[in-house]
């Protein structure tokens, strides 16, 4: 006798959930798969933007290098759904606080209530404005040597000065070909101390802003500076602004923070933020999380969610115990009874 086990996908929303997971990558996923797999009610609402969308492969992922970020993401969602969990697609518009926990408003005007928010909504990397950028993002135009750099191996680079990481950048990537030249650009010219480091390295260093990309049968050939003068490159590396996707939880006064690598929200260890009931996983706290990182903080912040709740649930159980009739008894049974009928019956 053969069992099959069926699995519903639905974009439909219920009233109300123990969780609510803004942003469906690995750090949200994951976190819904802790929260479902402790029995918890948890809808993950994805707006359907991953950052990593470019990249040919995820790396760094014990049993999963090299796996399409696609095909990682489809088949987190079926995991997550097989324990009962939902996975739906819209993008939040605004959170706001009520008496019970959150009011989840999406863009379409769905709506749905929470007692507690994991926010995984990742970040949006802000590109230098030097033409062809943008169109080699996520191919030959990179900006982290774990994730990419074993494929340019060997490669002619350069590296982009964009931010005040960009000497620490540049010695990463050495690591990984001899043939490394890093553009100053923008930004100021390397300290004494930096430019006798990138020379022990056998770093070249080139002065002046980059006015463009030069591309040639689908493959990057060189970089244009100012003055007209093209630099033989085959792979550019960068290090954009990291921005944390987050303005729905102004409503919350949960703001972004300054971090040395854009900006972020702030939260402790655990993922708890400063608001009572919210957390934060993956790239929206933490810029420099791979997707090992952000899938394992992801996991960590759902099981203190789940104790949070915990903690919630036997309260309120113990002043059940006591007074069957409290106020606060029979407001959590007209809740559990009438869900959103419960007010002008």
């Amino acid at each position: 006798m053969v069992v099959a086990e069926v699995v519903v996908v639905t974009d439909q929303l219920r009233n109300g959930y123990d969780v609510v997971v803004v942003g469906g990558g690995a750090a949200g996923l994951n976190g819904a798969l802790m929260l479902a797999r402790a029995r918890r009610s948890v809808v993950v609402i994805d707006a359907g933007a991953p950052r990593n969308a470019p990249a040919a492969g995820v790396h760094g992922l014990l049993a999963q290098d090299g796996t399409p970020p696609a095909t990682l993401l489809e088949r987190g969602r079926a995991e997550v759904r097989r324990y009962g969990g939902d996975v739906v697609s819209g993008e939040v518009g605004t959170v706001l606080r009520g008496d019970t926990g959150f009011t989840v408003a999406l863009a379409d005007g769905r709506r749905v209530r929470a007692r507690r928010l994991l926010v995984t909504t990742g970040l949006v990397d802000e590109l230098p404005e030097v033409p062809g950028l943008r169109e080699r993002w996520g191919r030959d135009v990179l900006h982290c040597p774990y994730c990419h750099g074993w494929e340019v191996r060997d490669r002619a680079i350069g590296v982009l000065a964009c931010g005040p990481m960009s000497v620490h950048q540049v010695l990463l990537f050495r690591q990984l070909s001899a043939d490394v030249t890093f553009f100053t650009h923008t930004r100021p010219e390397p300290t004494e101390e930096q430019a006798e480091q990138l020379a022990a390295r056998g770093i070249a260093v080139v002065p002046g802003e980059v006015a463009s990309l030069e591309v040639a049968g689908d493959r990057i050939t060189g970089l244009r500076l100012g003055d007209g003068t093209v630099v033989d490159r085959e792979v550019v590396t960068v290090a954009p602004r990291m921005v944390a996707r987050a303005g729905f939880l102004a409503g919350l006064g949960l703001r972004p923070a300054e971090h040395p690598m854009g900006e972020h929200i702030p939260a402790d260890r655990t993922g708890r933020t400063e608001v009572p009931g919210v957390w934060v996983a993956g790239n929206v706290t933490d810029p420099a999380a791979q997707v090992g990182a952000a899938a394992a903080a992801g996991a960590g912040a759902g099981a203190q969610i789940n104790a949070d709740l915990v903690t919630e649930d036997t309260r309120r159980a113990v002043v059940a115990f006591r007074d069957p009739f409290s106020p606060e008894t029979e407001a959590r049974v007209a809740e559990l009874v009438l869900g959103d009928r419960r007010h002008g019956l």
